[in-house]
């Protein structure tokens, strides 16, 4: 362990709006997770504008991250980087820092699965082995279950993730971001206070599920509801359904554990839904801890060390990033 705990990996995220940076020994010890968000006046994200920012940022939040984990850039073991899936001007611009810096310093470059790299570091935090997972964030949506050397898709959206429906309909409601107030949490904190439950589209099918006409729906009941019975709804509703698919995989799969990973695995509300069918098919449940489950660079370091210690490795031609990397594609040879 103590050679394991001398070997460092510095993880680059960029795959959407943060930038984040982190470090982690090949032992498992978390030594540092810096970021930057890129916060947009007005919608949603501008890909473009988001990659600007992760440029500018880069140098400032390497540097935070070097300092905060005491470690010199010449003493790390490899680089990391999120390589797909993800916006592709913020994807790039990751890449190119960690092409950068691999070269540099002659080290290894080892591009991850950004999807991969969130239930990674969900079971690092949690201590969960063989979980049912479901990972929802504001651009997948999914629920997966390792099965012969991958992590298979048991359901997924059909059109929007989780967090993206929150996010759409949040600016439909006219609620404002706030530096450290997600608009998801907004609607949180909203929806604690409705009681009326508002008939709105619940869109199961077989294993996958549908959200997009659910936030048609629920923008337009705004105008014959209140905010708080409308965010209260559009909770209940988009949570059953990922709450159904994931006890379905459940009881299919029958894995004793469930983890929930991803930035919505903060709702405290989806939590209690998941809690409930893991307890009823004696199931431990598991959240990762709020500081990974946005995106992160730990959890890119992590996985990076994981997959280095099995022979993976990416050459420099080799690096483009995958916009559309499924789960599914990734191998995952340190699970047995």
């Amino acid at each position: 362990m103590k050679n394991l705990e001398s070997k460092y990996c510095l993880g680059i995220e960029s795959s959407a709006d943060d930038f984040g940076i982190g470090l982690a020994t090949f032992g498992g010890e978390i030594l540092a997770n810096k970021s930057d968000s890129y916060i947009p006046t007005e919608g949603g994200i501008h890909p473009r504008e988001a990659a600007r920012h992760h440029a500018e940022v880069a140098d400032t939040v390497l540097q935070e991250a070097l300092s905060k984990a005491g470690v010199k850039a010449k003493e790390l073991t490899c680089i990391a980087f999120s390589q797909g899936p993800g916006l592709g001007p913020s994807l790039r611009t990751g890449a190119t820092v960690a092409r950068a810096l691999a070269s540099y310093l002659k080290i290894p470059l080892v591009g991850v699965n950004h999807s991969v790299a969130h239930i990674e570091i969900g079971k690092l935090q949690t201590g969960a082995t063989d979980p049912v997972t479901l990972y929802a964030s504001g651009g997948n949506t999914m629920v997966t279950a390792y099965e012969s050397g991958r992590y298979r898709v048991f359901g997924e959206t059909l059109d929007i993730a989780l967090g993206n429906c929150l996010d759409v309909f949040g600016r439909e409601a006219g609620l404002k971001t706030k530096k450290g107030l997600p608009i998801g949490a907004a609607i949180e904190q909203l929806a604690a206070k409705g009681e009326k439950l508002v008939p709105l589209p619940y869109v199961v099918k077989g294993m996958d599920l549908s959200l997009s006409g659910l936030v048609t729906a629920a923008s337009a009941q705004l105008q014959n509801h209140s905010l708080e019975d409308v965010c209260f709804s559009l909770q209940e509703h988009a949570f059953s359904m990922v709450t159904e698919v994931t006890e379905r995989a459940l009881a299919h799969t029958e894995k004793k554990q469930v983890l929930l990973t991803g930035g919505v695995a903060a709702n405290k509300r989806l939590q209690a839904m998941l809690a409930v069918i893991s307890a009823e098919h004696d199931a431990q449940f598991s959240v990762v801890p709020l500081q990974y489950a946005t995106d992160n660079g730990a959890m890119i370091a992590w996985t990076g060390t994981l997959a280095y210690r099995h022979g993976l490795t990416t050459p420099i031609d080799e690096s483009i990033v995958k916009l559309r990397w499924r789960v599914d594609k990734v191998d995952v040879p340190w699970i047995q």
